[in-house]
């Protein structure tokens, strides 16, 4: 027999996949839910009526295919029932993002600017500062703000919380959660940019293929050396990782990175690290915390043109990566590789020196070179893939338990 508690966690689990299957596509009847979750014509319609009393969903009046028969009731996210903030920490700019429950952009701040140097109080404050005027932009209350989801493409420690190192804090960590704590009762998850963009690569490219693709990796090239991992099997959702792979070690005492630490993979192939190169700086020469792109651009000029220290340096810098993505290959097996960035506008030029870099791999030499293809709009993946991993946790751990109508509280 089952216990209430049993029997509390299954209709929780039945509003979970409702609310999943709206996610995935806004605009279903009944009949779509049903056949979409499996579950039975009752147990939607209860669960429907259910989230339509909560004010979670509402329902539209489509005109009957054909335009004959009876008008057809869809449902869809209402769009005042949540809300999400998003947070993009980059070398040069803090983007905020406010979203409703429908993953609709209501409203967005950047402020580009270098915070090299920046003590952490600083910079505390500043994003609380900048979360505020936010809210108020976007007219959302305290209270309604369900979730801030938070990316860098630093090194995020494993309580998804906790910045350990940044290019634009260095050594210094941060808290996200306890930082925003005395300001919003809303959840705070800190990601590695990279893994929220492998999500959103995964899901797309799954969606096309019509199943689960079942690896899949984004490697982001800028100031910065990004990758993000996605493994899916038939049993389990999809499991995003992100390796610290700028820094890894590619030559051991090797080319000072930003890390302080030596013969980085970052320290070959980051924006730095090739116009050190390309202008014959010594490796052991401190990385500057941020290097303008119309830099990268006139060496990529130059390098096009035929000079051969220019070509050089991007072919180090590919050279660095293929050795690096060899690894990650005999680690788990060969996988499509997307790559994202700034960087990506150079790939032609970094191209034979990844080649070069993979094929040093036996596993590579045997079964050929993984499938390598590019995506320009890494910003846009970012922001997916914040709503992606946002939107799925408010469904499962707010709504789906009726959190929400109890005023935050468990």
């Amino acid at each position: 027999m089952l216990t209430k508690s049993s029997t509390e966690l299954i209709r929780q689990h039945n509003r979970a996949l409702v609310l999943e299957a709206l996610r995935r596509r806004i605009g279903q009847s009944h009949t779509d839910l049903a056949r979409e979750t499996g579950l039975a014509s009752a147990t939607v319609t209860a669960i429907t009526q259910e989230l339509e009393t909560e004010n979670i969903i509402e329902r539209t009046v489509a005109a009957a295919a054909g335009g004959r028969g009876r008008p057809r009731i869809l449902f869809k996210q209402r769009r005042s029932a949540a809300y999400a903030a998003f947070v993009r920490i980059s070398s040069d700019v803090l983007q905020y993002s406010m979203v409703d429950y429908s993953g609709t952009l209501i409203h967005r701040i950047e402020e580009k600017r270098d915070n090299a140097g920046q003590k952490v109080e600083a910079f505390a404050a500043d994003i609380r500062s900048a979360l505020a005027r936010l809210a108020e932009k976007s007219r959302v209350a305290r209270n309604d703000l369900k979730a801030i989801s938070i990316s860098s493409k630093g090194l995020v420690a494993d309580d998804n919380t906790t910045l350990l190192w940044s290019s634009v804090l260095g050594s210094q960590q941060i808290d996200m959660r306890k930082t925003l704590a005395p300001d919003w009762q809303a959840k705070v998850t800190l990601n590695h940019e990279s893994l929220l963009v492998a999500s959103a690569l995964h899901s797309s490219m799954s969606r096309k293929l019509g199943k689960p693709i079942p690896r899949l990796a984004a490697l982001s090239l800028g100031h910065s050396i990004g990758l993000g991992v996605v493994h899916a099997d038939g049993y389990e959702s999809p499991k995003a990782r992100a390796p610290g792979f700028g820094h890894m070690i590619h030559s051991h005492g090797g080319a000072l990175c930003r890390c302080g630490s030596r013969g980085c993979i970052e320290a070959y192939a980051g924006s730095y690290a090739i116009l050190r190169a390309a202008f014959k700086v010594p490796p052991s020469t401190l990385p500057a915390n941020f290097v303008p792109f119309i830099e990268i651009e006139k060496v990529a000029v130059q390098a096009r043109q035929g000079d051969s220290t220019a070509k050089s340096a991007f072919r180090e810098a590919g050279t660095a990566i293929g050795n690096g993505l060899a690894r990650l290959i005999s680690l788990h097996g060969k996988m499509p590789v997307v790559f994202t960035g700034p960087g990506v506008r150079f790939l032609d030029l970094m191209r034979p020196g990844i080649d070069d870099g993979l094929s040093a791999s036996l596993g590579v030499r045997i079964e050929g070179p993984p499938e390598m293809s590019a995506s320009l709009d890494e910003e846009g993946l970012v922001f997916e893939g914040h709503l992606n991993h946002t939107m799925t946790a408010i469904d499962r751990d707010v709504i789906a338990p009726k959190i929400i109508g109890q005023g935050g509280a468990a």
